[in-house]
């Protein structure tokens, strides 16, 4: 017979209990959570009725046969058999007057109401995996579209395992809620209630014996469970330190650090004692389990015993009209009642955490759009490229304010080159015109228009962006130049990397274009990357250009074909850039010196070296250093070009 409990890890022998955190942190369950969450199953309901038919349906089936056990022994010994009901009146109708004919019937029966049964549980879990599966596709696409119109505040302050977390292992959760919480309520409940029902049916004296031991086995269950429970935490702790060690040192970077500093001793030996202390806990975790089992086993069969005795008692010292067989379908009905009582023991447990991953999830759900469209935004028919800032003012947190009254204007198709010390605010300048946040006072304007009452769309279609910090997927190279217009042709294709310079490299490769780039673009250089992103820029083909730092990943050799490139690339383009090379900041129309979050100077670099400001300062500490050290450059190439073969 098996013990009651389920497998390790559910139910009163594993996560039975809950966390100091569940605890902590249970939900609140209301009738708005309660409503909220019907609403994600209500397009479901006829689905599920199906389901909970089936399950009630073959509970009955699955037990039905035990009932039967009785008739067979009956029937081995000579004592008279007849049933009652549906399926009783089929074997009455089709067994014969003979014990043996009546056995074959029985045996026969019992095999087609086991087949039966386990047939519509086949269609039950389907139907039930089916459920489940379509409320959480329905999540998380609902949730990856919220997610996708999040402003980048919340993805520069959230930590990306917690959002990677909601989408998967909470979205699966509720989906283990659904599949499984749910429909073992309905199939523990029904079981138990058809095997009361049987037991008390059949002879109440023999089920209340039955029942009066529960209490036994439940009590140490509990007690038993708390202390697994401890011991799995602790070895879960223990697996987690494991895979931090594993993901730290036997990843790219890791493994070079532990080479480089020769630590491969120092790591194996904090691997070898962690894995220890691991091992340790899973024996102590597993004995624990045995002498569980062992105490349940013990109280589990003596249920039976009491059966059996006190059916004894009844049969042969008070003549009753009690038989064999019927202490033998009473035995064979208590196994099906042990079995669901301690599953529904954990009911509130299990239904906290439910509650739990269905109120995290609507946490986020509930998370505001910070940058969004205007009720009545606008798709002018074209851009002209005129940026004016307005006293702008933003801040990342209330207590700091990042820019403070910034104003400039950039006329279309002029360029206009952003300089100043690090945390000056320049990045966050150029962050702003794309929308990626929205100002806190003041106002940017393209073509005379409050870019807030523009369409979001719109706006970020018409503004080509090249990053200091360049992100390529996980594809090709075509499939990541395409991502900037994916109905390009392959003329703009190879003619935007080739105003890159980085055509004649993509061609040397041996899958050329449909080269796969790893993730973040791994296989390249950091040089090849941003003249992959440059090139990804040029072929969207926007009015305003943004360069945050364009060239400050390229070694010397790519410096000098991207700077190349960067002046035809200007031209004709409402441009922002921020650079520390000399000659790209020389080549804007006007350049902006930014400290502290205000524009501090302006001009041309003529008009502003002999300011002895802040421009001046950074000239002679990196611009001209990098002027010097560019031009060196220039010429050791003109020099390795030319040489005579």
């Amino acid at each position: 017979m098996p013990p009651p409990g389920g497998p390790p890890g559910r139910g009163p022998g594993g996560r039975g209990f809950l966390t100091e955190d569940e605890k902590a942190n249970r939900p609140k369950i209301t009738k708005a959570l309660l409503k909220r969450i019907f609403s994600y199953l209500l397009p479901y309901i006829p689905h599920m009725l199906v389901v909970i038919a089936a399950i009630v349906i073959s509970s009955f089936l699955a037990i039905y046969p035990s009932l039967l056990t009785g008739g067979m022994i009956d029937s081995m010994v000579g004592n008279p058999v007849h049933f009652t009901g549906p399926i009783g009146a089929i074997i009455n109708a089709f067994s014969g007057s003979d014990s043996f004919s009546i056995l074959l019937t029985l045996i026969g029966t019992s095999f087609a109401l086991f087949i039966l049964s386990q047939l519509i549980g086949i269609v039950q879990q389907w139907l039930n995996q089916w459920i489940g599966l379509h409320i959480t596709f329905d999540m998380k696409n609902k949730l990856y579209a919220h997610l996708q119109s999040m402003s980048h505040r919340f993805y520069s302050t959230s930590k990306q395992g917690d959002i990677i977390t909601r989408m998967t292992s909470d979205v699966d959760g509720v989906r283990q809620t659904i599949t499984g919480t749910l429909t073992q309520v309905v199939s523990n409940v029904s079981t138990l209630i058809i095997a009361l029902a049987a037991m008390y049916q059949k002879n109440w004296i023999l089920a209340t014996v039955g029942v009066v031991m529960v209490p036994f086995f439940v009590i140490p269950t509990k007690s038993v469970g708390k202390k697994r429970w401890e011991l799995t935490r602790k070895a879960q702790e223990k697996n987690d330190e494991i895979n931090q060690i594993l993901n730290e040192t036997l990843s790219v970077s890791g493994q070079m650090l532990v080479k480089l500093f020769t630590a491969e001793q120092k790591e194996y030996s904090k691997y070898f004692k962690t894995s220890k202390e691991q091992v340790a806990l899973a024996l102590r975790e597993s004995m624990v389990g045995r002498w569980f089992m062992f105490v349940i086993g013990t109280f589990t069969n003596i249920g039976p015993m009491l059966i059996y005795l006190v059916g004894g008692i009844l049969i042969l010292k008070y003549d009753s009209t009690l038989t064999v067989g019927d202490v033998t379908i009473m035995v064979a009905l208590l196994s099906r009642l042990y079995q669901p009582v301690n599953s529904l023991l954990n009911l509130q447990v299990e239904l906290i955490r439910s509650m739990a991953l269905f109120t995290r999830l609507f946490d986020y759900f509930d998370m505001p759009v910070e940058v969004k469209n205007a009720p009545n935004a606008l798709i002018p028919a074209g851009v002209n490229g005129d940026i004016t800032f307005e006293d702008v003012r933003f801040s990342y947190d209330p207590d700091k304010e990042i820019l403070k009254g910034v104003s400039f204007t950039v006329p279309a198709g002029k360029s206009v080159a952003i300089v100043g010390p690090s945390g000056a605010g320049k990045s966050t300048i150029i962050n702003l015109i794309p929308r990626l946040y929205d100002v806190s006072a003041g106002a940017i304007k393209l073509d005379g228009r409050d870019i807030r009452e523009l369409d979001l769309t719109f706006l970020r279609r018409n503004v080509g962006v090249v990053n200091q910090d360049t992100y390529l997927f996980n594809g090709s190279i075509r499939e990541n130049l395409l991502y900037a217009n994916d109905e390009a042709t392959e003329e703009q294709l190879i003619s935007a990397c080739r105003d890159a310079n980085i055509h004649d490299f993509i061609a040397s490769l041996p899958n050329g274009y449909e080269t796969v780039i790893g993730n973040r673009g791994i296989k390249l250089s950091g040089g090849e990357r941003q003249r992959v992103s440059i090139a990804r820029a040029i072929l969207k083909n926007t009015k305003i250009l943004i360069l945050d730092e364009a060239t400050s990943s390229l070694d010397s050799i790519s410096e000098s074909l991207i700077q190349d490139a960067i002046d035809p690339l200007l031209q004709g383009r409402t441009s922002l850039v921020i650079a520390h090379r000399l000659s790209t900041i020389m080549s804007a129309d006007e350049i902006l010196v930014v400290k502290d979050g205000e524009i501090v100077e302006r001009g041309t670099h003529r008009e502003l070296v002999p300011l002895n400001g802040v421009y001046t300062e950074l000239y002679e500490t990196q611009f001209r250093r990098a002027l010097e050290e560019e031009q060196r450059t220039r010429e050791e190439n003109a020099v390795f070009i030319n040489a005579p073969e």
